[in-house]
C-alpha cells in the first residue's frame, strides 16, 4: 500500500486529518499550506463526529483525497501534492 496512510482516531478528527496528511506528504503539521480549514470547515467536521454521527466524509485537500469513515479512521490516498 505504498503512498497510503491510515490513522486511527484518538483526538479531534480534524487533528487526526492534519497528522495523517503530514505523515503522507512529509509536511510540518503546524505549517501546512494551505491550512486545512481552507478545504473544509474543521469545526463542523469535529462537531459531526463529537455528536456521535455515524458518517463517512470524503474531500479533496492539496491533491489528495481524504476519507474519514464512520469509525473516524482517516485515510489519505497519497496521490498529488
Amino acid at each position: 500500500m505504498d503512498g497510503m496512510a491510515v490513522h486511527e482516531a484518538r483526538d479531534q478528527v480534524s487533528i487526526d486529518v492534519i497528522e495523517t496528511i503530514a505523515s503522507v506528504t512529509d509536511m510540518d503539521p503546524l505549517t501546512m499550506e494551505p491550512p486545512l480549514y481552507e478545504a473544509i470547515d474543521t469545526d463542523a467536521l469535529d462537531s459531526l463526529y463529537e455528536n456521535g454521527a455515524v458518517a463517512s466524509v470524503e474531500f479533496e485537500y492539496n491533491g489528495h483525497t481524504i476519507r474519514i469513515d464512520d469509525e473516524q479512521t482517516v485515510t489519505v490516498d497519497g496521490r498529488g501534492a
